[in-house]
Parts: structure tokens; sequence; C-alpha cells
């Protein structure tokens, strides 16, 4: 009360500074001590919390050093690592986030391999069993096969390898579950094109040659579909009232 009373004693831009002061110790209370920490001080917090596990924590580090210091050589640091802690929290949609942005505004970057694997592994982590929608098996594919294709020889490169076998059974074992369904409907033709599908796209990973065989059976199903009575036995009489007269 007497700070105030103060105030309105000497104008008003003594209200303005007090109330500006007032706010000023606020936020000292509560952030001021992270305020005060240079760059490289919150990226070495950061990778600190990071190093003991400590995500959420960590996130909060290098947020505030991209906030505060977004022209620091650390902000590049913290753009890479909340992405790498999203990702240890399992949170896959900030995770891409962070590693889409990071390669869009760095795209020459030493680490852009390591960001173009773990973009396949956001997806990748999250791929469910081959009866299940098989979007995530095939955008991990898409940026193993775009980091194969970039960095051939990057290490990266070389991981993302197995992880494709994996994705390519995911999306082999989904395209045979759904030519069962409709063999065992007897929509044979349908079925015919996903056990082919098998066959040409994904060869070699457990359902080859389950498919060729009923691809062989679905063959011989369409077949006796498509042949023409035998002697006219059983086909449909024509009647008399449709056969036109010839011109004469």
């Amino acid at each position: 009360m007497t700070v105030l009373a103060a105030g309105l004693s000497t104008g008003c831009s003594t209200i303005t500074e007090t109330a500006a002061d007032f706010k000023k110790s606020v936020t000292n209370l509560f952030w001021g001590a992270e305020e005060n920490l240079t760059a490289e001080e919150l990226a070495i917090s950061g990778m600190d919390e990071f190093d003991n596990g400590n995500y959420h924590k960590s996130i909060e580090h290098f947020q505030r050093l991209k906030d505060i210091y977004p022209f620091s050589k650390f902000a590049i640091l913290a753009e890479l690592k909340l992405g790498d802690a999203h990702y240890r929290l399992e949170q896959y949609e900030d995770a891409l986030f962070a590693y889409e942005e990071f390669e869009k505004l760095h795209p020459r970057n030493e680490a852009i391999p390591y960001v173009v694997y773990q973009i396949g592994r956001c997806h990748f982590d999250r791929i469910s069993t081959p009866d299940r929608d098989q979007t995530a098996a095939r955008k991990a594919l898409e940026a193993f096969i775009r980091l194969r294709k970039q960095f051939p020889n990057d290490p990266y490169s070389r991981s993302a390898a197995d992880h494709m076998v994996a994705c390519y059974k995911s999306l082999s074992g989904h395209e045979f579950i759904v030519g069962e369904f409709y063999f065992k409907s007897k929509h044979f033709k349908a079925a015919l094109a996903r056990y082919r599908t098998v066959v040409s796209e994904f060869p070699d990973v457990g359902y080859h040659q389950p498919a060729l065989s009923r691809i062989a059976v679905c063959e011989k199903k369409i077949s006796e579909e498509t042949l023409p009575a035998k002697d006219g036995a059983d086909a449909p009489a024509i009647e008399p009232s449709l056969v036109l007269p010839e011109n004469g």
C-alpha cells in the first residue's frame, strides 16, 4: 500500500514503473532462474535431464532455449532433442513435428540421416498386427526407402533395412488376410488380385508360398465359373417368341 500510495502522489509514470517492477518480481519468482541462464546453460540442463530419463523436464529446457535464444547455435540442438524427448515419451505426433521441422529448417545438417530414420521410427513403432490398418507401415516404409536412396552408405540407412523387412511383412500379411476374406466368401476374382499383389510386391517375406497356392485354386475356380454348359444340357431354353423371323 505504501509503494502504491507513493506512486499516486508522484504521477502516472511511477505507477507504470511500479506495476512493471511487480510483474518482474513475479516473473523472477517462477521463471527467473531459467531466464537468467545462457543458451549453453539451458542446453546443458536439457541434456542432463534427457540423459537421466527426465524427458518432460528436458522438453521444458529445450523449449525455453528455443524461445529465448532462437538464433543461438544451441537452438539447433534443442530442435533435435525436442524430437528425441517426445519420441522417448512415445509422443509420436509431437516427435514427428519436431523432426520434420528440423529437416525443413536444416536440410543440409549432418544429422539429417538420423532425422529421416527417426521419422520412419515414429511410424514404425506404431505398426500393429497385419489385420489392422497399415498406414503406419506404409509411411514407415516410405521414410526408410527415402533414407536409403538419399544416404545409401549411412549407418542409419543400413539400420533401416531391417525395419523395411518388417514393414513388407506387415503389408504382405495384410494383403493375404484380405485375400483370405474374399476367398472364404467365394469372391475369387477379388481374392486373386490380393494374392497376386502378395507375390508381385512382397516376395519372400513369409506369405509368398501360401499366396501361390491360393492363386492356383482361385484360377481354377474362376475357370470353372466361366466354362460353358456341356452339350447344352444346362443351357437356358430359348422362348419361341424371342426368335426373330429371317428377312426374305
